[in-house]
């Protein structure tokens, strides 16, 4: 089971942590572990390479676990942008739950 929490402050989306294979099929053909990761890879790809920020972001291979966290003091504009795309991440995750309900669990802490 792969378990995604997303992190608040407020009603500020800070980052979120994934943790776990999602058992569905044998790593490397696991269609919901690539889904997870390629939707991961698609957010900070966008917040970090194409908005020019720096949200952290640390993979534990050996835990099976990505993080990452929004940096602080952002413009209106970015934090508007970077909440949208974490509001995105975490309704397509929930998705993904409804779907795979054995393989995926979503929180909010």
């Amino acid at each position: 089971m792969t378990t995604i929490t997303f992190y608040t402050e407020g009603s500020r989306i800070i980052g979120f942590d994934t943790v776990g294979h999602s058992g569905y099929a044998e790593a490397g053909a696991d269609i919901v572990c690539a889904a997870i990761t390629s939707a991961i890879r698609v957010t900070e790809s966008t917040i970090n390479d194409v908005m020019g920020l720096s949200a952290s972001v640390h993979v534990d291979e050996k835990k099976v676990k990505i993080s990452m966290r929004l940096p602080g003091g952002l413009s209106v504009s970015a934090e508007n942008t970077c909440q949208a795309l974490m509001t995105g991440l975490m309704v397509y995750f929930a998705q993904l739950q409804e779907e795979y309900p054995d393989n995926v669990s979503v929180m909010e802490a």
